[in-house]
């Protein structure tokens, strides 16, 4: 009910907040599916995850450079926090893309290869995502 009265970044962040939560819960799935061979359930929730983290970025991206382009809104401090934000994450950003680009085809299978990489790329966006959170989006949230 109180949304109704939330700022638009207060939206923003909560919305995102939520699709990071889903990211997890999704991630988990597909170790937890793979790690009872269960391959195309694996595949699925891969597939799934996939498409919520192309939605989240593009949305984030274009939310975050209208921000910055209108950055009479925000204060020097949080522009700073945008700007090593996207600036920092832009590899692993497109390193996450293309991991989940080849590994969602049908052609492709998971094998040892993919799980050692799911778990490296868990663990570097986990720590992007707690960045996000932590300093972006807490100062996105006061406006």
């Amino acid at each position: 009910m109180f949304d109704f009265f939330a700022s638009k970044n207060q939206k923003l962040v909560k919305k995102w907040h939520k699709e990071h939560e889903e990211m997890v819960v999704l991630a988990h799935k597909v170790i937890g599916a793979y790690s009872l061979n269960k391959l195309g359930e694996a595949k699925k929730y891969l597939k799934k995850l996939d498409s919520l983290v192309v939605e989240h970025v593009m949305d984030e991206d274009i939310e975050l450079f209208k921000l910055m382009h209108n950055s009479e809104e925000i204060d020097k401090e949080t522009e700073r926090l945008v700007k090593e934000f996207v600036e920092s994450f832009r590899q692993t950003k497109l390193a996450l893309l293309d991991f989940l680009s080849h590994y969602t085809k049908p052609e492709v299978q998971l094998d040892e290869e993919f799980i050692k990489q799911f778990n490296k790329m868990v663990e570097a966006v986990g720590s992007r995502i707690e960045f996000e959170e932590k300093n972006v989006y807490s100062k996105l949230k006061e406006k």
